[in-house]
C-alpha cells in the first residue's frame, strides 16, 4: 500500500481568503474518491496550529500500489482539482510512503 502525502502553502496572504481556498481544496479533493476507483482512503485539512511556520492544507491518501496512485495522478477528475489548487498555491512538497 501506498500513502500519498501532500502539502501546500497557499498564495493568499489574508486569514479570510487562504481558509476560502483551503475550504474550497478540501471540497474538491473530497469528491474524488466517488470519480476515482483507484483511491482507498483520502483525507484533506486545513492547518490550525502554528500558519506562521506550517504549511497551509495537507492531503493524505492511500492507495493499493504505486501503479494505482500513477492511474490517479492522471485522471481527469484530478488533474481538473489539481488545476484549481495550482491557481492558489505558492508551493507544494509531497512523499509518498510505503506501508
Amino acid at each position: 500500500m501506498i500513502r500519498h502525502i501532500v502539502c501546500w502553502k497557499l498564495a493568499a496572504t489574508d486569514a479570510v481568503t487562504k481558509s476560502e481556498h483551503a475550504a474550497e481544496i478540501a471540497r474538491q479533493m473530497n469528491e474524488l474518491p466517488a470519480l476515482i476507483p483507484e483511491i482507498l482512503s483520502l483525507q484533506v485539512g486545513e492547518n490550525v496550529l502554528f500558519p506562521e511556520v506550517n504549511w497551509d492544507v495537507v492531503l493524505i491518501a492511500d492507495f493499493d500500489d504505486a501503479e494505482a496512485l500513477e492511474r490517479y495522478s492522471v485522471h481527469p477528475e484530478h488533474q481538473r482539482v489539481g488545476k484549481y489548487i495550482g491557481e492558489v498555491r505558492e508551493d507544494r512538497v509531497a512523499v509518498d510512503i510505503e506501508l
